[in-house]
């Protein structure tokens, strides 16, 4: 495939996939999410995250198996940078003066309640650590899959490659943010289960449409790559 090969919708995707990342980071920061039973004794609670963030791994799986490993990886990095630039803006903001009758109706403290773990350097280290080992490892897998099923049966990819990478950066998060004092201990084993559950159906759930997406882009992009002769380093960026 061509480096400098210009796509239609790369750039789209990109773009939405950022915004994706973003947005969930924010609301996993702002809220647990109780829906108020359990299954087989472990609380159904989460992080608001978690509603969104599996959306960003159907995006990886689209950009790796339209695009290839190479030009997925710099989503990913782009993804991360974005995630990073935030946390230190929500930090910045954080130190910023409040108008006086903002601080009456709200105030700092509603605002470190909410937003301050945005720039703590428990859940940031714990999103960056865990976005960056799943995604990597969702879209290592799916280019390998891809490889070992000659193209054929795409659910099993998206939904293997899924399995593995929410795996990893589910464990990685809530290990990092319980470590860090984000998260109870006492919730760690609900936090994982729930988050990976629901974040792997939501992949399973929306399968008629990455198929529809990847058949739709591989004919107007004209491209269906395989990542043969790739070199899967995260870091070798150019």
């Amino acid at each position: 495939m061509n480096s400098a090969r210009q796509y239609r919708y790369f750039d789209l995707i990109m773009a939405v996939f950022v915004t994706v990342l973003v947005v969930s980071n924010i609301a996993s920061s702002a809220k647990i999410v109780d829906w108020g039973f359990s299954i087989f004794g472990v609380r159904m609670a989460f992080d608001a995250g978690t509603i969104l963030f599996p959306v960003s791994y159907i995006f990886g799986d689209i950009l790796t198996e339209v695009y290839g490993y190479k030009n997925s990886r710099r989503v990913i990095w782009a993804g991360f940078a974005c995630l990073a630039l935030s946390a230190v803006i929500f930090g910045v903001v954080r130190f910023l003066p409040g108008e006086a009758q903002w601080e009456k109706y709200a105030g700092d403290a509603a605002y470190l309640a909410i937003l301050g773990g945005m720039s703590s350097g428990g859940i940031v280290l714990a999103s960056l650590a865990g976005y960056w080992s799943g995604e990597f490892t969702n879209s290592f897998v799916l280019a390998k899959m891809k490889i070992l099923t000659r193209g054929r049966w795409l659910w099993t990819r998206t939904i293997g490659s899924t399995i593995v990478g929410e795996l990893v950066d589910t464990v990685v998060f809530v290990s990092i943010a319980s470590l860090f004092g984000v998260f109870p201990w006492s919730l760690f084993l609900t936090l994982s289960l729930t988050n990976y559950l629901f974040k792997c159906s939501v992949e399973a759930l929306m399968t008629p449409i990455t198929y529809a997406a990847v058949a739709t882009l591989k004919k107007s992009e004209q491209e269906d790559y395989y990542d043969r002769d790739t070199n899967f380093n995260p870091f070798r960026i150019k």
